[in-house]
């Protein structure tokens, strides 16, 4: 890859704090405008540790000519702290306590004609499929370092860069239209037990519980230790598939890989997850926006992207 590209890579890697800052700010802000407060402890202050530790060990591997090395720790830093800022503010997004949505959701499903009950009793009917749904769905954890090691490795450092403003844009549009289309899932909406003996619908069951304490007033202490993702709708599950995907793609001979695990995870988001259709469809296309607009601007010249850069950091 030509130097030009690398510095522009690292010109789009500076350009990916803005966002970052952004989530930030709405997460100070949330915790002033309203009566949640958040516990402070040792689990966040070493995630807060290690990603500082990336970002540090990047810079010093770029300032000494090791590219590979320098974009993959970067990138993990602020996936890390997209990952850390985006948990808390799906609970301040659930807080806004708009009216639930989940009649509308499965009235968009039976319009789209699509039958999540019929679903779920077709995998329910196979059990020997539920293993691979639940592999398929913790398939989440993977992007965060796989994708920054593969793409680093293979030198498309723009396109890492690409991939991590698209994850960090995803998070944002997808926490705000959480607070004003909010939903529990599926299985409340259909009467369908989400833990049974055969089937347990774990990402479900956090969202079951914790949305209604939010939204009641009961849940006001953010601790790491018991949060998770609660947004429902657009669904991240989905849009991070598409992410990791398209992150994957870049590099040949991880396509394989990426469509069997990717497209798995797709599959079983509405049953571990409790997602509507509809959810699944919404997140995807947050996603792929949010590549558009990173491609957009990971392709303008090195010098418009060094003007945005200065720009971002003066405002």
């Amino acid at each position: 890859m030509a130097d030009r590209e690398v510095q522009q890579a690292w010109r789009l890697y500076l350009l990916n704090w803005a966002p970052l800052l952004l989530m930030a700010l709405l997460f100070v802000v949330g915790l002033a405008l309203t009566d949640f407060s958040f516990k402070t402890e040792s689990l966040v202050l070493r995630a807060l540790g290690m990603a500082w530790l990336f970002a540090a060990a990047g810079h010093a591997f770029w300032r000494r000519g090791y590219p590979r090395l320098a974009f993959a720790l970067v990138s993990i830093a602020q996936l890390e702290l997209c990952y850390l800022l985006s948990i808390p503010l799906g609970y301040l997004a659930a807080a806004a306590n708009f009216p639930l949505q989940d009649a509308s959701f499965a009235h968009f499903d039976r319009w789209l004609g699509l039958d999540w009950k019929g679903y779920y009793n077709f995998v329910c009917a196979r059990p020997a499929l539920i293993p691979y749904v639940y592999f398929a769905y913790a398939m989440i954890g993977v992007p965060t370092f796989g994708v920054p090691a593969v793409l680093a490795w293979s030198r498309n450092y723009v396109r890492l860069q690409q991939f991590t403003l698209a994850c960090t844009l995803t998070a944002v549009v997808t926490i705000v239209v959480s607070a004003l289309l909010p939903a529990i899932g599926t299985y409340q909406e259909y009467g369908i037990s989400a833990d049974t003996s055969l089937f347990k619908a774990s990402g479900y069951l956090v969202q079951v519980d914790e949305i209604p304490a939010v939204r009641d007033g009961s849940l006001r202490v953010l601790s790491f230790e018991t949060l998770s993702g609660i947004v429902t709708f657009p669904s991240f599950h989905a849009a991070a598939a598409v992410l990791a995907l398209w992150g994957f793609w870049g590099v040949w001979w991880m396509r394989p890989f990426a469509l069997i695990a990717y497209i798995g995870m797709l599959l079983a988001t509405p049953l571990v997850g409790g997602h509507y259709f509809v959810d699944v469809f919404a997140g995807a296309g947050v996603a792929f926006l949010a590549i558009a607009a990173a491609k957009s601007l990971g392709e303008r010249s090195p010098a418009e992207a060094s003007v945005m850069t200065q720009n971002a950091a003066a405002a």
